[in-house]
């Protein structure tokens, strides 16, 4: 999977938290896990998703504050993490 550019998995009622081995995905461009029932916070680990221009985790139940580490994302151009805790 370190090839994959795109992760959408929103509307799939997923549960538990949003794993920290995501940050092994180094060439994704999009993460997608909208509308589902993950709890916990973001990972720190997502700040190593160089690559990364988009990200969506809103309508979870992730409280808690968005990782410093997400600073070093440059690409980043649209980030929602709306209605959350």
């Amino acid at each position: 999977l370190t090839n994959l550019v795109d992760l959408r998995v929103s509307w799939n009622d997923l549960s538990g938290t949003i794993p920290s081995e995501m940050g092994k995905l180094t060439n994704l461009e999009k993460l997608d896990v909208s509308f589902n029932d993950l709890s916990g916070t973001i990972p720190s680990e997502v700040g190593k998703l160089t690559n990364l221009e988009v990200l969506y985790v809103w309508r979870n139940d992730l409280s808690g504050t968005i990782p410093s580490e997400m600073g070093k994302l440059t690409n980043l151009v649209e980030i929602d993490v709306s209605e959350n805790d």
